[in-house]
């Protein structure tokens, strides 16, 4: 393949016809509605092509093809975009190397068609990222600044992962996975960040990285893009992302949970899943914020957007205004739905860290309650025994935890994580009551056993789950009635 697009040197309106390989990720669905929204023709191309997505892209009339083909690029578009999931083998890859079109990845398409013409707020880091994004962009609009936005969740106050505005500015979730099979450099690099934030910088994604150190190497380039006259935003109480920042040529604002920062906070209070905070600027009082999440991680993510917003000069009052508007990020901290005093909740996490934050969060948010965990190990670092260890302390927070074992990765049975380990180890380190279940119907089984009224569910996973979360609520329902 030799036609790779970054010396594409005419307008983006001049381009007509977009074809998109992998067009049901939720990424590339999104850039998939903003480039139709910017009057392209679209059409694409998934293996695996079913609700919600399918019928996402159906409502905005985008023909999508089951399956990857030398046909789908007939008529032959003026532009591809191969998506992450698309390999050099995949048969439709091969027949595009074989035209005179022109491609792009995913980042560089967005960087291409929407970043390029704004100036780019980009969030980046291991943790955080889709809420302070989100929280951000929320905020924006409300200050009436108008943002376009492209967020790896869907904000529950837009009702998508993405916006078109005609404000300046462009809020980016920089994250530091691979861009494409002819481009293995993390997808934040193509963001042309302006102002940037780092959340935390951890060991992930080991199927990219090998260690920490190609991890921070990814964040040094990155960091290396902000211009002089730019902006990091940094949590210095991550000393890895202390030793990343301190190689800005830009300038640094500091923040976290010292009052030596730019950025700080005291007097955190948590009553009805919302949080009452003083923020302290450059060591003095500097007001009162209220968001409606818990957590002290999800203070942290507010305060980089106060830095964000008071670099840019948005006033408190409509920083104030913005942020108590927001009304949180689908998939976080998400609540789907409460029966017989049961309430049962949605989180994208699966990092050991993430976990561990959010049950903690949980644990604050709602005093008194039983908190019961469901964990899902589905990446490929989590499934791998690299955090196996790491997880232990995750569960600290839980009154009971339910781990399913991880479906085998090819290649790497014998470094394959142990639910059942860890269920063990949780409850000889931690005394915690854990259990580990071949699969999911077992864990409503177990559920349906031991659930009791008054108890929180935190299901966590960064996938599916096999819609457990419907399923137990359906379970709860049918029980109540029986009850009765």
């Amino acid at each position: 393949m030799i036609n790779l697009a970054p010396h594409l040197n005419y307008a983006p309106e001049k381009i007509e016809h977009i074809h998109i390989m992998g067009i049901c990720g939720t990424g590339m669905a999104a850039l998939a509605g903003m480039l139709r929204d910017s009057g392209h023709t679209i059409t694409g191309s998934d293996s695996h092509v079913y609700p919600p997505m399918s019928t996402y892209l159906d409502k905005l009339e985008i023909c999508v093809s089951n399956g990857y083909g030398a046909a789908n690029l007939t008529p032959t578009p003026d532009l591809v975009i191969v998506g992450n999931v698309i390999t050099r083998k995949n048969p439709e890859a091969i027949a595009l190397s074989t035209l005179d079109t022109p491609y792009l990845s995913f980042p560089q398409a967005l960087a291409h068609f929407f970043i390029q013409s704004r100036s780019s707020l980009v969030i980046s880091g291991t943790h955080g990222k889709t809420t302070t994004c989100s929280l951000l962009a929320s905020s924006l609009f409300h200050a009436e600044l108008d943002p376009t936005f492209m967020i790896g969740g869907l904000v529950s106050e837009f009702g998508t992962n993405f916006r078109l505005g005609k404000g300046d500015y462009f809020v980016a979730e920089g994250d530091e996975y691979d861009t494409a099979f002819f481009d293995k450099e993390s997808k934040f690099l193509h963001y042309q960040p302006q102002i940037a934030v780092i959340t935390s910088i951890e060991f992930d994604h080991a199927d990219i990285f090998d260690d920490l150190e190609a991890v921070k190497n990814a964040f040094r380039k990155f960091v290396a893009l902000i211009p002089e006259d730019g902006v990091l935003i940094a949590n210095f109480d991550d000393q890895n992302v202390v030793e990343i920042a301190k190689t800005a040529k830009c300038s640094i604002l500091s923040y976290g949970l010292k009052k030596s920062y730019n950025w700080s906070f005291t007097t955190c209070n948590t009553a009805n899943g919302k949080t009452e905070f003083e923020v302290i600027k450059d060591g003095a009082p500097w007001g009162s914020l209220c968001v409606a999440m818990t957590g002290t991680h999800n203070c942290l993510n507010t305060l980089a957007v106060c830095a964000i917003m008071d670099v840019i000069g948005v006033s408190r009052e409509a920083m104030n205004k913005g942020l108590s508007c927001f009304k949180g990020v689908k998939r976080r901290q998400e609540v789907r739905g409460i029966v017989g005093d049961i309430t049962v909740i949605d989180d994208f996490a699966h990092h050991p860290t993430a976990v561990r934050e959010t049950l903690a969060a949980l644990k604050i948010g709602y005093p008194g309650k039983r908190l019961v965990a469901v964990f899902e190990p589905r990446t490929n670092s989590s499934r791998r025994t690299i955090f196996q260890k790491d997880y232990i302390e995750a569960f600290a927070a839980a009154d009971l935890a339910l781990i399913r074992e991880p479906l085998p990765i090819v290649g790497f049975e014998d470094d394959l994580f142990s639910s059942a380990t860890l269920a063990k180890e949780i409850q000889e380190q931690l005394h915690v009551d854990a259990k580990a279940f071949s699969n999911t119907d077992e864990i409503l089984r177990q559920l349906k056993m031991s659930l009791q009224p008054g108890d929180v569910v935190a299901i966590l996973s960064n996938g599916g789950f096999d819609n457990i979360h419907e399923r137990l609520l359906k379970q709860l329902k049918i029980s109540q009635q029986v009850a009765s």
